[in-house]
């Protein structure tokens, strides 16, 4: 059976959700991180195996190929990572899209990034908490329901015997023993197994993602640095998701197994061209339909995670932005769309321009 055919047979649209959540929401990975060398679970860095999706499927069916990318050319502002925000008076300033893995396919910026970064006088990210991590654990640790359960629920009263079995496996196999996470929110778990080894293997040894490798460029070259969120916040929006919806994700999640190389290293391929309206069409498409239930937690993941978290962005970017000469780099995955942030800065004034196409 083609490898594209087997991702699709044992994926579901909530697991993908869940790992572009990892991709919208970067601050989560550095808790796993830091739980990952806490147990030592990876010694060495494995490589990475991943395999284009969409190279496969060009063989296996192009005619699935043709309609994905007819669904994705009508995608609003779906190509592009750097645009322009311009107002009268005032120097341009610029979004960009990351990715928040430390691949140097992403990691290395385009020269038109690069010259609007260089030029800028300010710095604009997701959350300036990750950059005091020790801060940031602290504070978060005011607020511990956020992160572990702390009435008498855990991990496995939650899942039936079937999917408790598939979890304690896939952990044990990851090198980490079940009962050291069992008063863990789901979330949480998901973020230790939602990339693969060889990625999370890399930011352990202190590899910076995207997003945290701009924020210390700019402060050393002297700019301000500002966040739009902040790590609670961030979280606050993963708890506001129906429990069942992360506990289906994370089994599912833990079922692709070394899928998801295949799914980061599409992703990484899809951001390289800039082509970020066609993440979603490509796992609609390539995937079966889901259940009520799964559509259900999907529009609840879309409310939370990302129209109401852009409109977050915009009310408090859109200040920054408008003196001009600052550099706003965000998931790619807030881009595009109808509430995406291009569209969302047209509406508060802003006249934004693809510059990178």
């Amino acid at each position: 059976m083609k490898r594209f055919v087997a991702f699709a047979d044992r994926a579901s649209l909530t697991s993908l959700k869940l790992l572009a959540a990892f991709n919208v929401l970067f601050f989560i990975l550095f808790f796993a991180v830091a739980f990952l060398l806490a147990t030592q679970a990876r010694a060495q860095a494995p490589v990475c195996t991943g395999t284009d999706m969409l190279a496969d499927l060009a063989k296996s069916d192009p005619a699935l190929l043709e309609k994905i990318e007819a669904e994705a050319k009508k995608t609003v502002n779906g190509e592009g990572l750097l645009w322009k925000l311009e107002k009268p008076g005032r120097e341009p300033s610029w979004l960009y899209g990351t990715m928040h893995v430390t691949d140097p396919r992403v990691t290395t910026l385009e020269p038109a990034a690069q010259k609007a970064f260089d030029a800028s006088k300010t710095f604009v990210m997701e959350t300036t908490d990750v950059l005091d991590q020790k801060a940031m654990l602290a504070g978060l640790m005011q607020q511990p329901d956020l992160m572990m359960f702390t009435d008498s629920t855990t991990l496995r009263s939650l899942l039936s015997a079937e999917d408790a079995k598939i979890v304690n496996a896939a952990l044990e196999a990851r090198g980490i023993p079940p009962a050291s996470v069992a008063k863990m929110k789901p979330w949480m778990l998901s973020s230790m197994v939602a990339l693969p080894a060889c990625e999370l293997t890399r930011k352990a040894g202190g590899a910076p993602v995207l997003d945290i490798l701009l924020a210390q460029q700019a402060k050393a070259a002297g700019k301000e640095v500002k966040g739009l969120e902040s790590a609670a916040d961030q979280l606050r929006a993963m708890a506001s998701l129906p429990m069942q919806f992360h506990i289906q994700g994370l089994v599912e999640t833990l079922k692709l197994g070394d899928r998801m190389d295949d799914v980061i290293e599409t992703m990484v391929v899809l951001y390289q061209r800039g082509e970020t309206g066609k993440f979603w069409p490509l796992f609609r498409n390539a995937l079966p339909s889901g259940s009520t239930s799964e559509a259900e937690g999907y529009g609840a993941f879309e409310q939370a995670m990302v129209v109401a978290r852009n409109k977050t962005m915009v009310e408090r970017g859109a200040p920054i932005l408008g003196e001009g000469g600052a550099f706003m780099a965000v998931g790619a995955l807030h881009l595009p769309g109808p509430d995406g942030l291009v569209e969302l800065f047209r509406k508060a004034g802003f006249t934004v321009s693809v510059a990178d196409r």
